[in-house]
């Protein structure tokens, strides 16, 4: 998310109360995520787990719970809660908007565009031209939709992410800023969900085509010509490459890649990153010729074992 302006590191600082490491007018550019983090972001880290990590990501501005050697050309925040800190400034730079119609007044609907009754349009929403939006869709602010886009009824473009702190009181969110993005030629079926970016955009990608009663979560980025089956599951932060083709019930884990050609049979579980051109099964899902011949020899067990018998 790139905010509306340039701010200084001093800014930034007094936005939400923390220190700070570095000129007090070292450029911040916006926030981000590690995975989609460019020169410019703010990135936080609150577990020394990930202290390397993101102290070496691209990002130039390191929101951090500890005091730690600032690596050169960077900045850093010190803050004793930084998943805090990082939803101060997600509300400061991109504040919740009432809707104040089912329509709103900058939403911007391309030509030849059909929106049917009891559609809700938020703020900043861009549709393109010649697109059909069913009833009862629901399309939260910010969100992008290209040319011949076709979203039947009851989906819902741009929810939360499910991003959540564990803490002794419960379940603090990682308040979502970004956007859902849908390239053209896209149909998406009835009562499917795609959660926006929590400071990125969730996307899919031009030519895809999802069936009903699919889940996509955040900051995931579907390629072209894609097919995803009913009743899909697919987590956040998942890169799916072009021309992946997901059979019904299949759930996908987050934060793997999902190669160019990939297909993954009906009611699969996917932990693991995908090779180009390859079908897996089951669950855990492993290379699907490999997991027949499994079951194949799994069948022969009971001969098997009566031939034993009979020796």
């Amino acid at each position: 998310m790139k905010f509306p302006k340039q701010h200084t590191l001093k800014e930034i600082a007094s936005l939400i109360d923390v220190t700070f490491i570095g000129d007090a007018n070292f450029p911040v550019l916006g926030m981000n995520e590690i995975h989609v983090v460019e020169p410019g972001d703010i990135v936080f880290v609150d577990h020394p787990k990930y202290y390397d990590k993101a102290l070496n990501s691209a990002a130039t501005i390191v929101l951090i719970n500890k005091e730690v050697a600032c690596p050169e050309g960077k900045a850093l925040l010190i803050s004793d809660d930084p998943f805090r800190d990082f939803n101060k400034l997600t509300k400061h730079f991109k504040p919740f908007q009432p809707a104040l119609s089912s329509i709103a007044d900058s939403a911007k609907i391309g030509k030849n565009t059909i929106i049917q009754p009891n559609c809700f349009i938020g703020n900043n929403v861009v549709i393109g031209d010649n697109c059909i939006i069913h009833s009862n869709v629901t399309i939260y602010d910010d969100s992008i939709i290209g040319n011949h886009v076709n979203i039947h009824a009851g989906t819902i473009l741009g929810a939360s992410a499910f991003y959540y702190k564990n803490r002794p009181e419960g379940f603090d969110p990682l308040i979502s800023g970004g956007r859902v993005v849908i390239k053209d030629h896209v149909d998406i079926g009835a009562l499917c969900t795609i959660d926006r970016g929590v400071t990125g955009d969730t996307t899919i990608g031009e030519g895809s085509k999802l069936d009903n009663q699919i889940q996509i979560g955040h900051d995931t980025i579907v390629g072209k010509k894609c097919l995803i089956a009913s009743q899909t599951g697919i987590a956040g932060c998942v890169i799916i490459e072009d021309e992946v083709t997901i059979w019904g019930q299949v759930g996908v884990k987050s934060g793997i890649t999902l190669a160019k050609g990939t297909v993954l049979y009906a009611q699969s579980g996917l932990g693991h990153s995908t090779n180009e051109n390859t079908t897996y099964f089951g669950s855990p899902a492993s290379e699907a010729r490999e997991r027949f011949k499994e079951m194949a020899y799994i069948k022969q067990i009971p001969k098997i074992i009566e031939q034993l018998k009979n020796k």
